[in-house]
């Protein structure tokens, strides 16, 4: 089977580098190949089935800084296809979105199939063909050219042959595809989890499962890693986006260690300083008052009691009877509470990965490869990864219309 461009890979970057082809080069033949029984599985399972399209952030310097890797490559991408653009795009084929508090993009039907339907809706009405259950086991690189042969790329599936002028691999972080790509050249960075929550056994946690922090602030100690946002307690230990973000950012740097290390919490991300000010003042307005009943700062009426008996103050003592060392106590308990973190969370739990083809090895002006003129690489194949909040699928919309823009490019070049 032959066709002008055979696309790896049925997720977001390969449906959308797709549907750009097809509308550059009416007439010609794109195929995608999947490995899986269905396509555009992340985009159908994201948000919660809800499908977290991308993010509210209009400036192309500011989208980038949630980038731990490929930031600085995605910034020229990011001038020429970003979130407005993708809200531009789907609204043209009658998707309506919505923006919600945080910046996050959802369909205004709060269903994933929404986006879904749209994409496939667009790949039938182009002509794009879609074939499922292919798992690639050979890429053979075109041959040198010659005046009486175009060049053209081999794909093996199992006992199936595919043919291509152009190339275009948007399999994510699949190990198989590394490993295929690292045999014609490219270097792989080896990859390591991303987005994970920590696993801590600390009796100051025992029992508040579930509990959340609308804002707090977290650093790895002696690390230099720190992150600030929300803040989940779970059943092992801490999650939540102000975590993921400090996972995201420390994920080669925490591998080695094996996930054990000491991390900071101040759950209410303010200067213990202030903190003790505040519970000074307490101390004189609500003298008679038994401290543990009611916190005087924003916190959890259960994490408060927690953290009051870590600070090693009787739960029946009143205000009055609080010495400064008690306060200073429970202000450090506050703002800068050491926990010990054991492992980060199952597999489950990770989002994304950290990992693929090197960055030095691309040309982000259209993501084309650097060994080959015809081969073009997109989404999480690449060593690009971002955090939580519609930003991985920003990526992988930006590469697959930039591919897409890359064939008239070609064709001038």
């Amino acid at each position: 089977m032959h066709a002008d461009t055979l696309i790896l890979g049925g997720g977001a970057a390969g449906f959308f580098a797709a549907i750009r082809i097809a509308e550059r080069r009416p007439g010609g033949r794109v195929t995608i190949l999947e490995r899986g029984r269905s396509v555009l599985e992340k985009v159908r399972i994201s948000g919660g089935g809800r499908c977290n399209v991308t993010h509210a952030c209009w400036e192309p310097k500011e989208l980038v800084k949630f980038y731990p890797r490929g930031g600085r490559e995605l910034l020229g991408p990011f001038h020429k296809f970003a979130c407005g653009d993708t809200m531009g795009w789907f609204a043209d084929r009658g998707v309506e979105l919505k923006i919600e508090e945080d910046g996050r993009i959802f369909p205004v039907s709060d269903d994933s199939r929404t986006i879904v339907d749209c994409l496939w809706g667009e790949a039938r009405r182009l002509g794009i063909g879609v074939v499922t259950g292919t798992r690639v086991t050979r890429i053979l690189a075109p041959a040198p050219r010659r005046p009486d042969a175009a060049p053209s790329w081999t794909v093996e599936a199992g006992d199936q042959r595919f043919s291509a002028d152009t190339l275009v691999v948007t399999t994510g972080s699949n190990p198989a595809v590394w490993k295929l790509l690292a045999e014609l050249g490219h270097t792989i960075v080896p990859p390591v989890p991303s987005l994970f929550a920590l696993n801590i056994k600390d009796a100051r946690l025992a029992g508040l499962a579930g509990i959340s922090l609308p804002w707090a602030a977290v650093r790895a100690t002696g690390d230099g890693l720190s992150a600030e946002g929300p803040l989940l307690v779970t059943h092992r230990g801490l999650s939540g986006p102000a975590i993921l973000r400090l996972s995201a950012w420390g994920a080669r740097h925490l591998h080695p260690r094996g996930y054990a290390f000491e991390v900071a919490v101040n759950w209410l991300a303010r200067r213990t300083t202030d903190v003790f000010e505040e519970l000074a003042r307490a101390r004189d307005d609500r003298s008679r008052q038994q401290m543990s009943t009611r916190s005087p700062v924003e916190l959890p009426a259960r994490l408060w009691q927690s953290l009051v008996r870590a600070a090693e103050i009787p739960e029946d003592q009143q205000w009055a009877q609080l010495s400064n060392a008690q306060l200073r106590r429970l202000a450090e308990e506050l703002t800068d509470g050491r926990y010990r973190v054991t492992g980060k969370a199952t597999n489950k739990d990770e989002f994304t990965t950290a990992g693929g083809v090197d960055l030095r090895e691309v040309d982000f002006r259209h993501f084309r490869s650097k060994h080959y003129p015809t081969l073009y690489l997109a989404g999480e194949v690449l060593d690009i990864d971002a955090i939580t909040g519609g930003f991985n699928f920003q990526a992988a919309w930006t590469g697959g219309w930039l591919i897409g823009e890359a064939m008239d490019a070609r064709e001038a070049d």
